[in-house]
């Protein structure tokens, strides 16, 4: 927080603003690796416009925070002085289950949504890849698991929201259909945008029923290449899976594909039979195998690339971890282009840093791209977080149209927005 500002000043009236609490900061309030010094917990989009009204006029940095489950995601903030915990609000304010869209909370948990919508027969077809995720971090981050492969990423799922900007002024987009304001596409503009354009309040979600059966059809693959011959045939093929992912433990082992498909009982049966001659196996599954759709490693990089490049990039990053020495695994969507590599054991900024480029020239000659996702806060300093970013420059107006001042999560995002 600026020298100048009185912080006993700034708690008396965020302590107005957010009668259910605020105070001092401790020393567990900290993102990623940035303390801040207040903390307060609004319960509603109300509470929230006058928690950032008191920000702005104490010049205050603000970061939110729901579960905490991504806070070390991106680069750290250059500050956080203001810490916005979201966590009181975890409620689903409204399902209209006729219409199959849901309006919900920033702060509630995938987890409490899932059984909410569950009494109905439907959920939000995004998948929990980070335990004890809330909506609003998982939008914030634009995180989408397997299913995006069938249902689309998040942004896709999201109809309409309600932010706060930096000036306490609230905005709102669509309801139950999607609509625009200013000009603004705002529910794809702030998926993914790390907390630096606005405060998310309100989520209005489109909702699926749920599947009356589920099936994984896993086969494994000694290396890339014979896990490429048989992929173009299933991405071609009638079946409809929910989801195809990847996964390799170990660079010198073998490949797994293990495909997620969904329905009424018998349609499930027969379309994972003919997924499971696709893929040359017979180990059809009724529970998901080891790891499905969680990030591999507590060092995670984020590769992304055309469909048609998924099986060279695997074998060319596996080839390339080897050759610099660094243990690592890869996982992730086959179906959509989305990988993970996760860090083994311990790996120096400089032989990070190498990585880092021989990953971006790997994809990037597949038109995809690689960021350091997730890292512990000293690691990440030294090192190049987003790479280079297409259309950043936009990136950037955007931010200032939005946050002039800079001050919600300054430095976060690509390009110190």
């Amino acid at each position: 927080m600026p020298n100048n500002v009185n912080v006993n000043g700034a708690l008396a009236e965020l302590e107005r603003a957010c009668p259910t609490g605020a105070r001092k900061a401790g020393p567990e309030d900290v993102v990623d690796g940035v303390a801040a010094d207040l903390v307060a917990f609004p319960r509603d989009t109300g509470e929230v416009a006058a928690a950032l009204r008191v920000a702005q006029d104490h010049d205050v940095t603000v970061v939110a925070k729901g579960a905490g489950t991504k806070l070390n995601w991106g680069c750290a903030p250059r500050s956080a002085s203001l810490l916005l915990d979201l966590s009181l609000m975890d409620e689903v304010v409204e399902h209209v289950s006729d219409d199959l869209v849901a309006r919900v909370k920033a702060g509630t948990t995938l987890a409490h949504l899932s059984l909410v919508l569950a009494k109905e027969g439907q959920r939000f077809p995004v998948d929990e890849v980070v335990p004890g995720s809330t909506i609003g971090g998982v939008v914030s981050t634009g995180l989408s698991g397997p299913s995006r492969y069938l249902h689309g990423a998040v942004r896709d799922l999201v109809l309409g929201m309600t932010v706060v900007r930096a000036d306490g002024v609230v905005a709102r987009a669509g309801s139950k259909v999607v609509k625009n304001v200013a000009g603004y596409d705002l529910a794809k503009l702030f998926t993914g945008s790390y907390g630096t354009l606005g405060i998310l309040t309100e989520l209005v979600l489109k909702l699926k029923p749920l599947p009356g059966s589920e099936r994984f059809v896993v086969a494994s693959y000694p290396d890339a290449g014979e896990m490429a011959a048989v992929l173009p045939a299933l991405l071609a093929s009638q079946s409809a899976p929910t989801a195809i992912e990847l996964d390799r433990d170990h660079l010198d082992g073998p490949i797994r594909l293990a495909v997620l498909v969904e329905g009424r009982p018998r349609p499930v049966e027969q379309r994972a039979a003919e997924i499971a001659g696709v893929l040359g196996t017979s180990d059809v599954l009724t529970d998901p195998p080891a790891g499905w759709g969680r990030l591999p490693g507590q060092v995670t990089l984020k590769l992304t690339c055309v469909l048609s490049g998924v099986p060279t990039v695997v074998g060319r990053a596996s080839a390339l971890a080897r050759e610099l020495g660094v243990a690592a695994s890869i996982a992730g969507s086959a179906g959509s282009g989305v990988l993970y590599m996760g860090l083994e054991g311990e790996v120096g900024a400089e032989l990070c840093t190498a990585l880092l480029g021989g990953l971006r020239g790997i994809c990037g000659s597949f038109g995809g791209h690689v960021i350091l996702l997730r890292a512990p806060a000293a690691f990440k300093s030294c090192l190049d977080v987003w790479g280079p970013v297409p259309g950043i420059e936009m990136m950037q107006r955007v931010k200032e149209r939005f946050d002039p001042d800079h001050r919600l999560a300054p430095g976060r995002f690509a390009g110190g927005i």
